[in-house]
């Protein structure tokens, strides 16, 4: 195969881009101009002599490309007619002539004009041309044979030529490949080469039509297939009731439950259309599996059975303190609640929150409180918990689709009012796949949870009349919105009476009933239950304390088995070492003596309030505050307030003015590897800097906890109650506290209060005159002005550990 080439030519013509569309030559082709600059360009070739130049353009979504982003290959065309159209636009038919490529655009008045570079081939007829036209003409017509969009007597007339510019140019127009293809084709200008191209194109087109008809023949078989089974079924069940075998089908029983279930009518109504659309499936087809599973838990979950709800509040009131010792605001609450059931018929479902540390009864409270009200209980742990799906649940186009865990729950406990308790709901996450915390906001809402609409059930189910009892051990890890929704009840740790208490009326006989023995084998004194509090557990709550119980308890069903069943032991304070062991913890009150720079800090946790230790030492050097313990920014920022109140009060420390020139300051809050922080340790801070620098001892006996302002205010405190709890757990019963918390009192258990001296203050001046040993000269003065009197809920006798 031979091929002559002419020079080149090149010609200046108006040019419009195009989108979405390759033009090719010896193609007719409308098409509608609307752009103002293609209008343009369109009214400048019909004023001249009707030829212009289109190139496709890289992008179809930009409206006004510029040169670069257009093909540089087009074809010139020969515009044969057009009509403008009542919106404005102009529909045309263009006749593609000879390609073209662009050596340069430029704007003239409002539209393009590109000079283009034409080629011209001419072919040698020869027995390796005819034999290319040849395969290619045959390859098409296999290619129309397979694809049913074109006309197969059409195409294969259209393409019995013997110029291959041609042929190969009406073949490319009509094959169905991308703009990107069918431009690479428009960019071959040597008709041989473009032969053997279009050639290779066919091959891999045919070979696609080829696996599409195997996979639609593969289709129709199952269809088939499928249909057969359905017919066959069909008549099998003509056949079985013709004969009169079988009661009802297993449809007349599902749509029996459907009736009887007492749902609402459009959910009622959307039951019965999903088991029409079941009985026309077929039975072992992936989607009838689908629907009868959604059927069954529309079944399953409760819509009308409710438990017979006991208002009695005496009744309640017993089974309350038969659970729980103390707790008097909690029962209060719960039995109020019981009290607007009785006078109101339909009243909505409470929704509470308990928050408190670990052990303190918060789960064991809401089982109690289904006992109480006679209704079922059901507990859903949302710790971890970090995907929406866990409450809405997934939507059924999933496989494997499951409704949530509101939905799972409500069908576990089989009654439309159960307590449902919310448990850890301050442990939860959010990731990519969704915040269950903002799921939670519309199942919490008395106003909306009355249409709760869970994603695989997709109807409205009401959860009004469920009681709601979230557990939390910490407020601030739950989002504020649902804060809001939340009636919030705080439950503080025991006293060390409370825990004697509770361990003598549960957890001893609990732990006794474990581990098989009788009130003849094992007996505590209370003595006993007093040192395992005090030498083995240091919690707010009771759970350490109900283990170490067990675990006398054990050691003495072993000595039962092994001596016999008359084997007999009292458990007393001198001999429970011999069962548990070395003791665990000793008296935190650590400083066995006063001295200089030590202070004793009162501090709150998510397990309660503990003692915090707090040093100050002073060397030489330049001013410089340096603070250890691994601190918080609000922690390091009170000691900063600290030391300027220090400053600012030099004088009457004894101190010159420019003591801290020469000075520098070390502050460390053991242990070092625990986190610490937050505003109430300001004046503790502050004393133990005051006793560093004046040289005078603090007192080891009296604790204290408040925050500090740079005028020396003492401004209020949280976690009043752990941390007296704290307090009296280490041996201190003397402590100074904010003016402000003296409010907070009434959450103090009264035996507490009794037995400790507390001093309310305003200043940090009066905390200086309280906490250290003696006062500095220049304070002297000081001691004749009254200091906040003491508002002490004392007995000014009371015990000072290590006395």
């Amino acid at each position: 195969m031979t091929t002559s080439k002419e020079k080149f030519e090149s010609r200046k013509l108006p040019m419009m881009p195009i989108r979405d569309v390759v033009i090719f030559p010896f193609m007719m082709t409308p098409f509608v101009v609307g752009r103002e600059s293609s209008v343009r360009a369109l009214e400048e070739a019909l004023a001249a002599d009707k030829k212009i130049f289109l190139a496709t353009q890289h992008d179809a979504s930009i409206d006004e490309p510029k040169a670069n982003e257009i093909y540089q290959v087009g074809t010139i065309v020969n515009i044969v007619q057009s009509l403008k159209l009542p919106d404005g636009n102009i529909k045309v038919l263009v006749e593609g002539i000879e390609r073209g490529k662009i050596l340069q655009v430029i704007d003239t008045d409002g539209y393009m004009q590109a000079t283009v570079r034409v080629a011209r081939y001419t072919t040698e007829a020869n027995p390796a041309l005819e034999a290319a036209m040849q395969r290619v003409t045959s390859l098409f017509e296999q290619y129309v044979k397979l694809c049913q969009s074109l006309q197969y007597e059409t195409m294969i007339s259209a393409v019995r030529m013997e110029d291959p510019a041609k042929l190969t140019d009406v073949i490319a127009a009509n094959l169905q490949l991308s703009i990107e293809e069918k431009q690479e084709l428009l960019e071959i200008f040597d008709p041989a080469e473009r032969l053997t191209r279009i050639a290779d194109v066919l091959d891999i087109e045919i070979e696609k039509l080829n696996v599409d008809r195997t996979i639609q023949s593969r289709v129709k078989r199952q269809m088939e297939k499928a249909q057969k089974e359905y017919y066959l079924n069909e008549k099998i069940k003509a056949i079985q009731k013709e004969l009169g075998r079988g009661e009802k089908s297993e449809f007349d029983e599902l749509k029996k439950k459907i009736e009887s279930a007492g749902m609402p009518k459009d959910v009622k109504d959307k039951a019965l259309q999903e088991l029409k659309k079941l009985e026309a499936m077929p039975p072992m087809s992936a989607e009838s599996t689908v629907s009868r599973n959604y059927l069954d838990w529309l079944l399953a979950v409760p819509w009308k059975k409710r438990s017979k709800e006991i208002r009695n509040i005496s009744r309640a009131e017993k089974v309350l303190n038969e659970d729980h010792y103390g707790l008097e605001k909690i029962k209060e609450r719960i039995l109020e609640f019981l009290a607007v059931r009785q006078l109101v018929k339909n009243p909505k479902g409470s929704i509470l929150c308990f928050v408190g540390p670990p052990g303190v009864g918060k789960t064991s409270l809401g089982m109690s409180i289904a006992k109480a009200t006679g209704r079922k209980f059901v507990r859903m742990s949302l710790g971890g918990v970090r995907d929406e799906a866990e409450i809405r649940g997934h939507r059924r186009t999933y496989i494997g689709a499951l409704p949530g865990q509101i939905i799972q729950m409500m069908k576990k406990a089989g009654t439309k009012n159960p307590v449902f308790m919310l448990d850890e709901v301050d442990k939860m996450s959010m990731d990519f796949r969704g915040d269950p915390s903002a799921a939670l906001l519309e199942v919490l809402d008395p106003e909306q949870n009355f249409m709760f609409v869970d994603h695989y059930l997709d109807v409205e189910y009401d959860l009004s009349q469920v009681f709601f009892i979230a557990t939390a051990n910490v407020m601030h890890t739950i989002p504020p919105a649902l804060q809001d929704r939340m009636e919030v009840l705080r439950l503080h740790g025991y006293t060390e009476q409370e825990k004697v208490e509770i361990a003598k009326q549960f957890l001893v006989k609990k732990q006794m009933a474990a581990a098989g023995l009788s009130e003849k084998n094992i007996k505590f004194t209370d003595e006993a239950v007093t040192a395992l509090i005090r030498s083995y557990t240091r919690e707010a709550g009771v759970r350490n304390l109900e283990r170490e119980i067990g675990n006398v308890c054990r050691k003495v069903a072993r000595k039962v088995v092994k001596e016999g069943e008359g084997f007999s032991t009292t458990i007393t304070a001198d001999n429970v070492n011999d069962f548990l062991g070395v003791i665990k913890f000793r008296d935190t009150l650590a400083h066995e003596k006063s001295e200089v720079g030590l202070v004793t800090g009162l501090a709150w946790t998510e397990v309660g309030g503990s003692i915090l230790s707090t040093e100050a030492t002073v060397v030489d050097g330049k001013g410089k505050l340096t603070l250890t313990g691994k601190l918080g920014d609000v922690m390091q920022e009170s000691a900063q307030a600290a030391m300027s109140y220090v400053r600012s009060r030099a004088n009457r420390l004894g101190l010159s003015r420019d003591f801290y020139r020469n000075l520098d300051l070390h502050v460390h809050v053991p242990e070092g590897a625990i986190p610490k922080d937050g505003p109430s340790a300001g004046i503790t801070i502050a004393t133990a800097i005051s006793s560093a620098l004046s040289k005078i001892p603090v007192r080891r006996d009296i604790a204290m906890t408040g925050e500090i302002t740079l005028r020396g205010k003492v401004l209020p405190i949280g976690g009043l109650k752990e941390k007296l709890l704290a307090a009296h757990r280490a041996g201190l019963f003397e402590v100074i506290l904010p003016k402000d918390n003296e409010k907070d009192l009434a959450e103090v258990p009264e035996n507490l209060r009794n037995s400790m001296k507390l001093h309310f203050v305003d200043t940090m001046d009066q905390v200086l005159q309280l906490a250290l040993e003696s006062a500095p000269p220049q304070i002297e003065e000081l001691a004749s002005q009254p200091i906040a009197p003491p508002l002490t809920s004392t007995t000014t006798d009371a015990p000072t550990a290590h006395q």
